[in-house]
């Protein structure tokens, strides 16, 4: 699969695989200089890219392994859902969850982005809904 990416500014890098198999593409901010992030907030950051996602695709951006499990950095909304339908730049919505300020690069990874399909439910009101095994069984309920 192709994908059309726009760069929305000249210092934009377009997403990029780690290894052959990588699920998702990192995601490069664009800064103008170094930037810090303060410990427990959040910082919009800046790929310069629009992407053009097929229709029955979206796009989800994630954290990158490294920054949420060496840093404490990740995602604000934990997973970014982008739409087929979406031009707009993609940005990143970076929270720092440690006590101390994180320092971001400008062309540093800060996320990544796997496409993938979906489907587009019709939702229909029910009296009943089938019953299964675990039936109403919420959070915990199927064991540790």
């Amino acid at each position: 699969m192709k994908l059309n990416v726009k760069k929305l500014d000249e210092r934009a890098i377009i997403p990029t695989y780690g290894t052959e198999y990588s699920a998702g593409a990192d995601l490069y901010v664009i800064l103008d200089g170094a930037i810090e992030i303060p410990a427990h907030t959040t910082e919009m950051l800046h790929t310069g890219i629009a992407v053009e996602i097929p229709e029955g695709y979206c796009g989800l951006v994630f954290a990158r392994s490294s920054m949420g499990a060496k840093r404490g950095l990740a995602p604000a909304n934990k997973v970014g859902v982008i739409d087929a339908d979406y031009r707009g730049e993609i940005r990143v919505a970076l929270h720092n969850h440690t006590d101390t300020p994180a320092r971001i690069e400008p062309g540093e990874r800060v996320a990544q982005l796997a496409i993938v399909p979906f489907l587009h439910a019709e939702f229909e009101e029910a009296d009943e809904l089938s019953e299964t095994v675990r039936g109403i069984g919420g959070f915990g309920s199927t064991g540790r």
